[in-house]
């Protein structure tokens, strides 16, 4: 049981809830061997999902599209680099829409800001009629086409 880790330790060590870690367990996220005493105990390649599932969340992942892509990783060891080389590349589209989002809003903190802007005046302006609503809900003018 050496390389078995509490849920502490986990917690410690990942930087992440032990009661985030119970969710992300009821979600099949991840998985725990029961000790004696019923407490969780986990392996030390745990780490290395939960890092996937912090970085993933932070690329804009639902919990749903992190199980599917976890579910392409083995479960009884840490996967490898091209293991996480394979999945990570699959984000580079997403990540440059983001990008492009922030650089939208970036140009246009001062400016409109979708269905209508910082400054109500100014919005006669930019979305008289409120034409952006045509395009989709919310911000239209720094999201980008539906």
């Amino acid at each position: 049981m050496a390389d078995l880790l509490t849920i502490s330790e986990v917690s410690r060590r990942s930087g992440v809830a032990a009661s985030a870690l119970r969710f992300y367990e009821d979600r099949g996220l991840i998985r725990s061997e029961r000790a004696g005493s019923g407490h969780r105990r986990y392996p030390r390649a745990i780490l290395r999902r939960i890092a996937f599932i912090v970085f993933a969340q932070r690329v804009g992942l639902a919990l749903d599209e992190i199980a599917e892509e976890l579910n392409k990783l083995p479960h009884d060891h840490a996967p490898e680099g091209n293991d996480w080389a394979e999945l990570s590349s699959r984000w580079t589209a997403r990540i440059d829409e983001q990008i492009a989002q922030l650089e939208r809003l970036r140009g246009g903190l001062m400016r409109c800001i979708g269905c209508g802007c910082l400054s109500l005046d100014h919005c006669r302006f930019a979305n008289p009629g409120d034409r952006a609503a045509v395009l989709g809900p919310g911000p239209r003018y720094w999201i980008g086409k539906p």
